[in-house]
């Protein structure tokens, strides 16, 4: 919730501490500590995060051409418990975990991606990473919808994007898995338009909920069907020409603030 630099950063091979805040892994369970204060209305963000999971996962997959950004699920299915005492917020319910990493800022090679994940009946993970990189055409990418794909998505200009698929199986396994042609669903407040990806022939998905809706990205919950079943999945759009417009970089620290 605050951007901090390098002296307010610390990390042993078991905890990573961000100013008053620190994740802390016991050897069964990840415990986050939280010690902040919300913007633009200050109000104290204090509590704790305890995440378990029965498996873990040592994956790795490249979202880009270059294989400079990475991401990988650590924990796609497991238990979370949240308490906050201020301001006084607890549930406890499914949660994911996962990590993203990069070379370089992430606005420099990707013009947007679609993302979303799902939890399956077998206790599986359904995970979509559908990326499109700065040179794609928005003709070519306007073009591209209702179009068969594999896994790899090639634009007519000839710059690539990625389609990741990953069923993360509670055995450990990690199957790929098929899938139809892009869907538009309804663009957000601010003109951000979102898109998702079901089984091929499925019934058209359904936008049932909007969670966070930005310049620049979106979390919403979407209604579709993956591998034959219908499921409530998380949904997470990011539009990169947004995070690099001058104006948007201007707002930003008012709703993250920053100290170096």
């Amino acid at each position: 919730m605050t951007e901090r630099g390098r002296r307010f950063l610390h990390r042993s091979s078991t905890e990573f501490t961000v100013g008053p805040s620190q994740l802390r892994w016991t050897g069964d369970e990840l415990i986050v500590d939280i010690n902040e204060w919300s913007v633009p209305i200050p109000m104290k963000v204090k509590g704790q995060m305890r995440i378990r999971a029965d498996q873990f996962f040592n994956y790795q997959e490249p979202i880009d051409a270059q294989g400079r950004h990475r991401w990988g699920p650590l924990a796609p299915s497991a238990r979370i418990e949240v308490d906050f005492p201020s301001p006084g917020l607890n549930w406890s319910g499914h949660a994911y975990l996962d990590s993203n990493e990069g070379d370089e800022p992430i606005e420099t090679p990707f013009h947007e991606w679609d993302w979303s994940r799902a939890l399956l009946r077998d206790g599986s993970t359904a995970v979509i990473y559908d990326v499109r990189d700065r040179q794609a055409r928005p003709s070519a990418r306007a073009a591209e919808f209702n179009q068969p794909q594999d896994r790899t998505v090639h634009y007519p200009n000839d710059q690539s994007s990625r389609l990741i698929t990953a069923r993360f199986k509670p055995n450990g396994d990690v199957e790929p898995f098929e899938l139809g042609p892009r869907q538009a669903l309804k663009n957000g407040l601010w003109g951000v338009g979102r898109s998702i990806r079901s089984d091929p022939k499925a019934p058209a998905a359904q936008l049932t909920q909007t969670l966070e809706d930005t310049p620049f990205y979106m979390r919403s919950v979407v209604n579709q069907t993956l591998l034959g079943e219908e499921v409530n999945a998380m949904h997470e759009t990011l539009f990169l020409p947004r995070v690099r417009s001058r104006l948007v970089r201007l707002m930003l620290p008012w709703r993250m603030p920053r100290r170096t």
